[in-house]
């Protein structure tokens, strides 16, 4: 059969080439084709961070954080933002207009884009300037507060798109009050009040980008791009906030799945990036806040010889290694009380000799001694009862728990009983911390504070920076409302200005001087810092930083301007080619 069936498929084929008719054209049956919805892939920046975890209040002490600071300036609004050099710059994007329109009384007239508005529809508007406000001035362990408890009045108008705000004294400052606007509407009533405010999420969002997930389980957040903001989009679809360990950071930079790092490194950590190579650029980001060891005047410590001579027992230099372990923090040791490091005027204050740049024992010997205590054994006592000192950090977080545990070893060696915390951080701030202020403080014990919680007589903590210096020393260590109340006198209770808990009628006068303006803080700061430093009240030991290591695959990613950080260009990122 295959012979003959040969034969009869060349005869076809002879036959076709000897005529003109054409061939009968082949009709193909096409493969059945199945029809698919295309996805676009969203452009995607992934960034690595050491944690996620909230809360997210950028105005809590509480809340200090890389992560809630980036959140604040990717969703949140700002009157006024930092320039590249800077300087404060009002946001267009927000704002039609912010000035001085009235000396007597002082009067900062603001308008707000009739078109500005939170996610869900609601206008951005007068009140919620009146709810930071409120807020700064009443609450407990809120940041760079002073400026706002100038504000005496504020007044809507045009439907509430424009209010004037009164002051009780001029305020040169005015131009750090009112960023990270929150959304009143939402957060005035709710559960909690302010207190509970961005405990784990947003309700709602003023900038380019909102919140799609957030999952502290997994260590993510993803935030896409707000379509209700009414101005520039955002250039990428997607920013995903990842936490990560450093060498994990290391591998994702190198691998190209994620895009940049922003991690407070330890020296093997700076090491881990270098061996990257020039591919990734790595720089040093200063946040806007300080490490301090906080030596309240209250309880045993409102004794000044006690808490000197708890002072001069401290070894200032081995706090800061166990706080930066040689890391980008390391080069920003915090030698002045009012300045950052990282500002442009700064220079070092610490005194040449003494506490707390070095150890004391001999003379914290005889300030304890002079204090009624003596050494019996290897503790110091007082009529029998041994001198007990409460030193608390906020939860686990570092470094300040990593310097806590060190502080506690030094003064257990030195013959003081530490007993330590950490509670989480928003109720160390909120309640312990929260204990009123005695300008004449006793000198007799307290083993408890007046709101019935354990008190703390060392923390170590945040200490907020401001772009206005004035503003940083009276949020820090100026005296609440009402200090100057006659004694006896009955006054509202007041929260104080401070979590110090130091007041100092002496130096008020000053701060009060400065902070409207009145003199420059220039022509002060010398004798405020010697004073602040012979306080032994507050130790400062290093300004918070991050290195940012930006990979290849990215584009528009800077170290940002002073006090602001990478997050205030995100609306510009966008993916590169590698």
């Amino acid at each position: 059969m295959r012979p003959l069936a040969f034969v009869f498929a060349m005869v076809a084929v002879v036959l076709a080439a000897c005529t003109n008719t054409p061939p009968v054209p082949t009709v193909s049956t096409p493969a059945a084709q199945t029809t698919t919805t295309t996805i676009a892939t969203p452009s995607q920046i992934v960034v690595s961070l050491d944690d996620i975890s909230g809360g997210y209040n950028p105005h809590n002490l509480a809340d200090l954080s890389t992560v809630t600071s980036a959140l604040a300036q990717m969703l949140l609004p700002s009157v006024f933002r930092p320039a590249d050099d800077g300087s404060l710059k009002l946001d267009e994007n927000l704002m039609v207009s912010a000035e001085v329109t009235s000396q007597e009384p002082f009067t900062v007239s603001y308008e707000i884009r009739p078109d500005a508005s939170w996610s869900d529809g609601a206008p951005i508007a007068v009140e919620d300037f009146a709810y930071l406000a409120d807020a700064m001035k009443a609450e407990p362990g809120v940041a760079d507060a002073a400026g706002y408890r100038l504000i005496s009045g504020i007044q809507p108008g045009a439907g509430g798109k424009r209010l004037d705000v009164t002051f009780s004294k001029p305020y040169s400052g005015w131009q750090t009050l009112f960023d990270n606007l929150l959304p009143a509407h939402l957060l005035k009533d709710a559960p909690g009040g302010w207190q509970g405010a961005l405990t784990d999420s947003f309700p709602a969002y003023g900038g380019p980008f909102s919140i799609k997930t957030l999952d502290k389980e997994r260590g993510e957040i993803i935030l896409e791009r707000n379509e209700r903001y009414w101005e520039k989009p955002a250039a990428v679809d997607r920013i995903v906030l990842r936490s990560s360990d450093q060498p994990g950071m290391v591998a994702a930079l190198r691998s190209g799945n994620d895009q940049f790092a922003l991690t407070s490194t330890d020296a093997d950590g700076l090491q881990l990036f270098s061996d990257l190579g020039r591919d990734v650029q790595l720089h040093t980001v200063a946040r806007t806040y300080l490490a301090e060891a906080l030596l309240r005047p209250v309880g045993v410590l409102a004794d000044d010889q006690v808490r000197a001579g708890v002072a001069a027992l401290l070894d200032r230099e081995k706090l800061i290694e166990a706080g930066t372990r040689g890391g980008a923090s390391a080069s920003l040791r915090a030698n002045a009380q009012v300045l950052p490091p990282s500002a442009r005027d700064y220079q070092p204050t610490i005194p040449d000799a003494g506490s707390p740049r070095t150890p004391q024992p001999r003379k914290a010997e005889q300030l304890l001694t002079a204090a009624g205590y003596e050494r019996e054994g290897e503790t110091w006592t007082r009529e029998g009862e041994p001198l007990s000192i409460v030193v608390a950090a906020p939860g686990q977080r570092e470094p300040y728990a990593s310097v806590a545990e060190e502080l506690a070893r030094q003064l257990s060696e030195a013959g003081i009983k530490v007993t330590t915390l950490n509670p989480p951080a928003r109720e160390l701030f909120n309640t312990q911390l929260a204990t009123p202020v005695n300008p004449q403080p006793p000198q007799s014990e307290q083993p408890e504070a007046q709101n019935g919680t354990t008190n703390v007589d060392i923390a170590v903590v945040p200490q907020s920076i401001s772009n206005d210096p004035a503003s940083t020393l009276a949020s820090n260590f100026g005296c609440p409302a009402g200090w100057d109340a006659e004694p006896g006198a009955q006054t509202t209770p007041q929260v104080p200005v401070t979590t110090t808990a130091w007041c100092d009628r002496v130096l008020q006068a000053t701060v009060e001087t400065v902070l409207t303006g009145e003199e420059p803080l220039a022509e002060h700061l010398p004798s405020v810092e010697s004073a602040l430093w012979q306080s032994q009240v507050a130790i400062p030991l290093f300004q918070l930083a991050d290195t940012i290591a930006i990979g290849p695959t990215v584009s528009g990613v800077t170290p940002g301007p002073a006090m602001s950080g990478p997050f205030s260009s995100a609306v510009n990122w966008t993916r590169a080619p590698r």
